[in-house]
C-alpha cells in the first residue's frame, strides 16, 4: 500500500465525476488512476474527458490492475453486489454506491465477505459525512430532544424520464431503491434504532416498479416514523428530516445536498436556534472518510453491516407495499 489511495472506477457513470473524480483532485491522499467500461472506446472517451491515465476494456481487467488499491462501484443497483464481491476477491477496497445491493439477503453475503476480508467496504451515503449530518447525529445521541415521539424523512425529486435505469426492475430499480434508500437511512439516523415497517403504499410506474413510496415505521422504544420518497408524483421536490421529542423538535432542510443550501433548526421549549455549515461538497467529506479508513483504519458509519440493516428496512417496505423484492442482475 502506498501513502495514498489509487482508485479505479467501474463503469463510465455520470455520478463518478461528482462522487470521486473531482473530490480526488483536491485530495492529497487520493487519486483516480483507472477506469473500465463495457467497451474500451467508452472507457477511453471517459478517461480523456476526465484526465484518467489508465483505461481498461473490462471490469475484470481493472480489478486485476496492481496499480489500483480501491474501486468505486457506481454500476446499476443490480450489479453492486456482484462487482463488490469481485473487487474483494481481487484484494481491493470498495466505495460502493447506494443502495448497497439488490436486497438484504445479497447485502448479508457481501457484508460477510467484507468482514472476512479485512478490507474497507463503504456504502456511499455521502450526506452522512457532511458536518450537517454529523451535527444531527450529535443532537440525537445527546438526548436533548427528550424521549422521541416521531421522526420523518423525505427525499423527493422529479425524474420523468421513464427510460432511465431507475425504472428498470431487471436492474433493481425503483424510487425506494434510488431516492428512498436515503430517506430510510435518514429515518434510522434520527430514530436511533432499527425500525419495524408497519405499512407502505406505492405509486407505480409498472407492475413491479415504484415511482413513489410512503411507509410508516415503529421503533423498539415506541416512537413512530415515516419515510416518503418520489421520483415522479405530486410531491415534485422535497428534501427534509424532522425529529420530534418531548423536549423539542429538530428540523433539517436539504440534508442530501447541503453544500448547495441547507438549514438546521432546533427548538427546545421556548428556545430556538439554527445552524448552517460550509459549502464544501458532501462527496469531498466522504472521500476523506474513505481514505482515512483505508490508510489509517479510522472507523466510519456507513459500513457493510449498516448497509444490511438499511436494506432490511427497504425489503420490508417493498413487502408491505405488496411489491416483489429487487433481485441481483444476472
Amino acid at each position: 500500500m502506498t501513502d495514498h489511495v489509487r482508485i479505479g472506477v467501474l463503469g463510465a457513470a455520470t455520478i463518478a465525476p461528482m462522487a470521486v473524480i473531482r473530490p480526488a483532485r483536491s485530495s492529497t491522499v487520493a487519486e483516480v488512476v483507472a477506469v473500465a467500461a463495457r467497451s474500451a472506446d467508452k472507457a477511453q472517451a471517459f478517461a480523456d474527458k476526465h484526465g484518467i491515465a489508465r483505461v481498461h476494456g473490462s471490469y475484470e481487467d481493472l480489478l486485476a490492475d496492481p496499480a489500483v488499491d480501491a474501486v468505486y462501484n457506481p454500476l446499476p443497483n443490480g450489479l453492486h453486489g456482484r462487482w463488490t464481491l469481485a473487487a474483494l476477491e481481487a484484494g481491493k477496497h470498495v466505495l460502493c454506491e447506494k443502495p448497497f445491493t439488490a436486497n438484504a439477503s445479497e447485502a448479508a453475503r457481501v457484508a460477510e465477505a467484507a468482514n472476512a476480508s479485512g478490507l474497507v467496504v463503504m456504502e456511499a451515503f455521502h450526506y452522512r459525512y457532511h458536518p450537517l449530518a454529523v451535527r444531527v447525529a450529535e443532537i440525537i445521541e445527546s438526548g436533548v430532544l427528550g424521549p422521541l415521539r416521531h421522526v420523518e424523512a423525505t427525499v423527493a425529486f422529479p425524474l420523468p424520464v421513464f427510460s432511465n435505469i431507475r425504472y428498470d426492475y431487471s436492474l433493481a430499480g425503483g424510487a425506494m431503491m434510488d431516492a428512498g434508500c436515503y430517506a430510510v437511512h435518514m429515518a434510522r439516523l434520527l430514530g436511533g434504532e432499527e425500525p419495524e415497517v408497519r405499512s407502505a403504499k406505492a405509486l407505480l410506474r409498472g407492475p413491479s416498479i415504484d415511482r413513489a413510496m410512503r411507509a410508516s415505521l415503529r421503533f423498539p422504544s415506541g416512537h413512530t416514523g415515516s419515510v416518503h420518497t418520489s421520483l415522479w408524483s405530486s410531491t415534485v421536490f422535497k428534501l427534509s428530516m424532522k425529529a420530534v421529542g418531548e423536549n423539542g423538535t429538530l428540523k433539517v432542510f436539504n440534508p442530501l445536498g447541503p453544500h448547495a443550501v441547507h438549514r438546521l433548526s432546533l427548538r427546545l421549549k421556548d428556545k430556538k436556534s439554527s445552524e448552517t455549515f460550509g459549502k464544501r461538497p458532501t462527496y469531498a467529506y466522504q472521500l476523506d472518510a474513505f481514505t482515512d479508513a483505508v490508510l489509517h483504519g479510522k472507523p466510519f458509519p456507513t459500513t457493510a453491516d449498516d448497509a444490511v440493516r438499511n436494506m432490511t428496512v427497504i425489503d420490508a417496505i417493498y413487502r408491505a407495499a405488496g411489491l416483489p423484492l429487487r433481485q441481483p442482475t444476472t
